[in-house]
C-alpha cells in the first residue's frame, strides 16, 4: 500500500521503516528536513509540506499522523481534512486523549473522510519486535488497512497460542486489534499505558527493597548485600513476574548497578492521568494505577533507588529522557 507517515520522531521513522520493511511505499514528511531527507535516503518519498503529501499520495489516501497529543496533532489533522478528499483516511498512531478522537471524526465525517485511533505500543524496539496495535474507527476503513497494520504487527512469533480461541478473530494472536469505534483504541491504550506505570512501580519498590537490606542501620545479621542485576536475571527465567519490562530493568541493572546516570526524576506522558479519570467517571477502585501515578510526582521532589530504576525503564522502552515532560510521549 501507499501511506504517508507524518511526523518522524523515536516512533514514527521507525514505523516508516518497518513498513518500507514489507513493502509498503511511503511518502514521508516532518517539520524537520533532516529527518525527511533520511528516510529518503532510506526509499520514502520525501514530502515538502502537506499539500505535498496529498499530491503524492493516489486516492483513496491514507495518512499516520504521529505526533504529540494536543495541538500539534490537532492541528496537523484539520489541515489534512482541508487537503483530503471524501473516502480517504487519517490515522492518529499517537498517544491522543480518546474524547478528542471522537471530536475529530466528526468534523472528519461531514467531510467523508475516515478517521482511525490507533494505539501504539512498542517504543523504540518496535522497528524490530513490531507494533501492539489497537485500533479505534468504522469497519471498512480498518479493512482496507489490514495490511499496514498486519505489517506493523509483531505477528504470532514464537508465543504459545492461548487455549480456548478457536474460531475468535485471529488479529490479535497477530498482535493488532479492532478494538470497536472511534475512540475505543486509544481508550484500550490509555489503559495499557496505566496498567504500565502499576507494572513499572511494583519492580521498582521491590528493587529498592532488595537494594536497602545493605542498610547499616539493620541487624548484621539479617543485612544482605544482594546483586540486583543477577536477581533480575534469574527472575526472567521462569519466574512467574517475568516480562518484558522486567528483560529491560535486567539490561539496565547489568550496564550500571547503581545507576549513576539516572537522577530519579519520573515523567508522566499523561495517559495514566487519564486512565485515573476515566476510573472516576466509572466508579472503579484503581488503587494501584493511581499510586503509581502519585509516586511519580513525589519523585519530582526527592529520588530513591526504585526512582532511579522507572527512569532506567523509561529510558530503555521509550528512549525517554530524565526531565522532559512529555504529553502524549509513546510507550
Amino acid at each position: 500500500m501507499q501511506i504517508a507517515v507524518i511526523g518522524l520522531g523515536r516512533m514514527g521513522a521507525n514505523i516508516a521503516r518497518r513498513l518500507m520493511k514489507h513493502g509498503h511505499d511511503i511518502v514521508a514528511f516532518d517539520r524537520d528536513e533532516g529527518a525527511v531527507s533520511t528516510l529518503a535516503r532510506e526509499g520514502a518519498k520525501p514530502a515538502a509540506n502537506l499539500k505535498d503529501v496529498a499530491r503524492l499520495l493516489p486516492a483513496p489516501r491514507a495518512a499516520w499522523v504521529m505526533l504529540p497529543a494536543g495541538a500539534p496533532t490537532d492541528s496537523t489533522i484539520m489541515e489534512l481534512s482541508t487537503l483530503f478528499d471524501a473516502g480517504d483516511t487519517i490515522i492518529d498512531g499517537g498517544n491522543t486523549f480518546y474524547k478528542d478522537d471522537v471530536r475529530r471524526a466528526d468534523a472528519l465525517r461531514a467531510k467523508g473522510i475516515h478517521y482511525l485511533d490507533v494505539g501504539t505500543s512498542g517504543g523504540v524496539w518496535g522497528a524490530e519486535r513490531g507494533y501492539c496495535l489497537m485500533i479505534g474507527g468504522d469497519t471498512d476503513a480498518v479493512k482496507r488497512l489490514d495490511p499496514v497494520f498486519a505489517a506493523l504487527a509483531p505477528g504470532v512469533g514464537d508465543i504459545d497460542r492461548t487455549p480456548g480461541r478457536t474460531d475468535r478473530d485471529d488479529r490479535p494472536e497477530r498482535g493488532y486489534l479492532h478494538a470497536g469505534p472511534v475512540g475505543a483504541g486509544h481508550f484500550v491504550k490509555m489503559v495499557h499505558n496505566g496498567i504500565e506505570y502499576g507494572l513499572m512501580q511494583a519492580y521498582a519498590e521491590g528493587f529498592d527493597i532488595l537494594q536497602g537490606r545493605a542498610d547499616p542501620k539493620l541487624p548484621a545479621n539479617e543485612r544482605y548485600t544482594l546483586d540486583l542485576a543477577d536477581i533480575a536475571e534469574v527472575w526472567r527465567r521462569g519466574s512467574v513476574i517475568s516480562s518484558w519490562l522486567l528483560d529491560l530493568t535486567a539490561m539496565a541493572l547489568a550496564e550500571s548497578p547503581q545507576l549513576e546516570s539516572f537522577s530519579g526524576f519520573v515523567d508522566d506522558s499523561g495517559e495514566a492521568r487519564w486512565t485515573v479519570d476515566a476510573a472516576i467517571e466509572e466508579a472503579v477502585s484503581a488503587n494501584v494505577l493511581s499510586a503509581a501515578l502519585f509516586a511519580r510526582f513525589r519523585s519530582r521532589l526527592t529520588h530513591s533507588f526504585g526512582e532511579k530504576l522507572l527512569s532506567a525503564m523509561r529510558n530503555k522502552f521509550g528512549g525517554h529522557i530524565e526531565g522532559q515532560l512529555e504529553k502524549g510521549s509513546k510507550s
